[in-house]
């Protein structure tokens, strides 16, 4: 699993031993702007219970959207909050430096029913051939 992927060169392994500073070098813009400014409490938090809870082996349920998958996430499952339930997610190697957010969609995918008799007033006259 981890033999095979790399992010710029270096494997999960490595970006696993790197250092907040080290990973923000070779990581997007848009992550290399939050390591500057710093975690917000709420992401510290965040990575605080979650080194409690891999320990314990409990389930990892977030609101946090926003929150960057970061290596350390690679292989576990994250039930992550859509705004109705915890949609859980299966942390991948190629996921990471992306949001949790991006994952659990908040919307369903529209699927229209076929008309039929009864579905509108028009419909009710159906020709028979």
């Amino acid at each position: 699993m981890s033999g095979d992927f790399k992010y710029r060169g270096k494997t999960i392994d490595e970006l696993k031993a790197m250092s907040n500073d080290e990973l923000a070098k070779i990581a997007n813009a848009d992550f290399r702007r939050v390591a500057k400014r710093g975690y917000s409490q709420e992401e510290k938090t965040f990575l605080k219970n979650f080194n409690k809870k891999v320990k314990s082996s409990k389930t990892i349920k977030t609101h946090m959207r926003e929150m960057f998958i970061l290596p350390q996430f690679v292989g576990l499952t994250i039930h992550v909050h859509n705004g109705k339930e915890f949609v859980p997610i299966q942390i991948k190697p190629e996921m990471v430096f992306h949001r949790l957010g991006e994952y659990a969609l908040t919307t369903k995918q529209v699927r229209h029913g076929s008309p039929g008799i009864g579905a509108t007033r028009s419909s009710v006259f159906v020709p028979i051939k």
